[in-house]
């Protein structure tokens, strides 16, 4: 892309985790995309916590990946430690999670944009979105101006301005115009924005401090080690090779709690400062002590920021208490006696758009051509918005195709929860993922992401032929051994043999190999020890056929929920129905339906405020739609 041009498919605002995805899948759909960021320091910057993935999270990171996004591939090559969370617990909430070097992560990214072809990366601020207006009072979008003056043509823009547009940074009663570290906030796009007629709010975030790892006592703390051997993100990989590094595990003390609880009014939230909502799933340590007054101590994970750097950042500790009393209160955690504060906590608030402007394309309804992605829909975490970034990026260059969305719905990925809960329901604070929002989660696992949306995302034009070929093996291996194990039989006498040395009731005759897998003692590796020549020398296809034999009963039960559950999913409402002229709505129920244009039954019953009387409404007048048809 040369660097004087000024028309583009694409324009994507914003080039944190969101903007990253959303600028490289439009590009490799054949899109002419600009990527625009405050500052190219900022490009995937970890503003947080330095790590990927996580309980739910893993699973969003893993279906990125299945569908061809970058972030797995990225945290690959830099993260320095790596774990399987929930181990204890059933395969639906294995979650995968890495610690990331938080500068290798945006210097692999950055290069990962550089290299793109359609793709121009410039650092420009944006001051307004460029429209022109429609026939129908709709306006549609035709490009940005900068700051400088510069502008710069585009047929769709995709919003990403994470927790930048019009923020401020709070430490106690003080506040600057400033976006997260000290990086410059989007002041003049979140000012138009409102002149543009846009309904904004405030959300907020918050973030510990950083303190120097040499003046940390790691004698007095839990050592909590990475796996070994180090597990992947990307199905491109089937094993990584980085550094894997200790985090380190301590608790608060009631002494801590009385400091935090005695200056609570000095914090920016209590001490009415801020006016943004909080997440309600990542509290602030002033939180903590006010809504949990009886728990004696709360966990705290020291986590390094990289190998290059020697600030570790104190998890579970974010505050917006002033300097002075943040010194005195990270010192009084044993190990952080001596500790140099390298940087301060503080909060952050910002504006978003409420999620119920959106399609289930992440489109914003009213204004053709413009898709939004990330925080700015009112989510918090990398994942969320990377993931929402993907969605964009491939809807943004199918609408200019003239072709259907690419929709993923509850059934098919974490990625349909996370996008149908915040078009559907709405968010009233930052919206985290979680395994429990995911009604289907035994089946939507983090294992088996790419026999789930390998195929979507190769049809979708977004799956490179590697990547496709890769996962054609591994669903033609499992198959293979799948059936193996259920075809071969074991002798009574081998089988009871591993079963003593495992401390099983012994079997009555002869058993196949998948009948022992369903012993909940009996696990892959155990039952090698009893087969014959050849064994499965495919790892991935391993581990699928472990689960799938050893949970098909239950496996079987939630297919059935979901092909009940996809009945009413694809039962479309067009997209001309007027709500407010039809007979038997409740009056809740015709506003909520007009605001949110939902494009299904199913999506249409899980709207508040809509009644199974309404959705019966809504069946009727389908089936007479149709009968009227023919």
């Amino acid at each position: 892309m040369r660097e004087e041009e000024t028309i583009f498919d694409v324009c994507v605002i914003g080039a944190g985790h969101a903007g990253c995805e959303a600028a490289l899948a439009s590009a490799r759909l054949g899109k002419s995309t600009l990527l625009l960021t405050i500052g190219m320091e900022q490009i995937a910057y970890m503003p947080c916590n330095p790590s990927i993935g996580g309980t739910g999270k893993g699973q969003l990171v893993k279906e990125i990946d299945a569908l061809g996004g970058e972030m797995g591939v990225v945290i690959d090559k830099a993260f320095i430690q790596s774990r399987m969370l929930n181990r204890s617990k059933g395969p639906a909430v294995w979650s995968p999670r890495a610690q990331a070097d938080k500068k290798h992560y945006h210097e692999e990214m950055k290069k990962t944009l550089e290299g793109q072809e359609n793709l121009c990366l410039k650092e420009g601020e944006v001051e307004r979105l460029l429209f022109e207006d429609l026939e129908n009072r709709e306006r549609k979008v035709c490009g940005v101006r900068l700051c400088t003056g510069e502008t710069y043509e585009a047929e769709a823009v995709i919003l990403a301005t994470g927790t930048y547009l019009g923020s401020l940074v709070f430490v106690s009663s003080r506040s600057k115009a400033s976006g997260p570290s000290g990086f410059k906030a989007a002041t003049e796009l979140a000012r138009t924005l409102k002149e543009d007629g846009f309904l904004l709010r405030r959300f907020k975030t918050g973030t510990p401090a950083r303190i120097l790892s040499g003046s940390i006592d790691y004698g007095k703390m839990n050592e909590q080690p990475g796996e070994t051997p180090p597990i992947p993100f990307s199905y491109l990989n089937d094993e990584v090779s980085n550094t894997n590094v200790s985090c380190w595990l301590v608790y608060t003390n009631p002494e801590l709690h009385k400091l935090v609880f005695d200056n609570i009014e000095k914090t920016a939230p209590y001490g009415g400062y801020t006016t943004g909502v909080g997440p309600r799933y990542c509290l602030s340590i002033e939180d903590k002590v006010s809504r949990f007054p009886d728990r004696k101590r709360h966990q705290i994970f020291l986590e390094p920021e990289g190998l290059d750097t020697d600030e570790v950042y104190i998890q579970g500790m974010s505050t917006s208490l002033p300097e002075e009393l943040q010194e005195k209160m990270y010192r009084m955690i044993p190990g952080l006696e001596n500790a140099v504060i390298s940087k301060y906590a503080y909060s952050i608030e910002y504006e978003c758009l409420d999620p119920l402007s959106l399609t289930p394309a992440l489109a914003y309804m009213g204004v053709e051509g413009l898709f939004c992605a990330g925080q700015i829909n009112g989510t918090s975490g990398y994942e969320e918005a990377a993931a929402q970034g993907l969605m964009a990026g491939i809807n943004a260059a199918r609408w200019l195709d003239g072709k259907n969305p690419f929709i993923l719905n509850r059934s098919e990925a974490y990625i349909g929860v996370l996008i149908d809960d915040l078009v559907t329901k709405g968010t009233n604070e930052p919206y985290r993922i979680m395994t429990s929002r995911a009604e289907f989660r035994l089946f939507l696992r983090q294992d088996n992401a790419d026999l789930r949306l390998t195929e979507k995302g190769y049809e979708a034009g977004l799956v490179s032929e590697t990547r496709y070929r890769r996962y054609l093996e591994k669903k033609t291996e499992t198959e293979k051994e799948i059936n193996r194990l259920k075809n071969t039989k074991v002798s009574m006498d081998k089988a009871n043999r591993l079963l003593e040395s495992l401390g099983c009731s012994p079997v009555t005759g002869s058993v196949t190999l998948a009948e022992l897998l369903t012993r909940p003692e009996v696990n892959y590796d155990s039952l090698e020890s009893i087969m014959d020549e050849p064994k499965c020398t495919h790892k991935a296809a391993k581990e699928q056929a472990e689960i799938e034999i050893k949970y098909r009963g239950y496996i079987e039960k939630q297919i059935r929920q979901i092909s009940k559950f996809e009945k009413l999913e694809r039962k479309r409402l067009p997209d001309g129905i007027d709500y407010e002229a039809l007979d038997g709505l409740r009056i809740e129920a015709r506003q909520k339906l007009s605001q949110i244009r939902p494009i299904s039954l199913g999506q249409a019953a899980r709207i508040s405020g809509v009644s199974p009387a309404d959705i019966s409404v809504l069946m009727i007048h389908l089936a007479r739609a149709e009968a009227e048809k023919k």
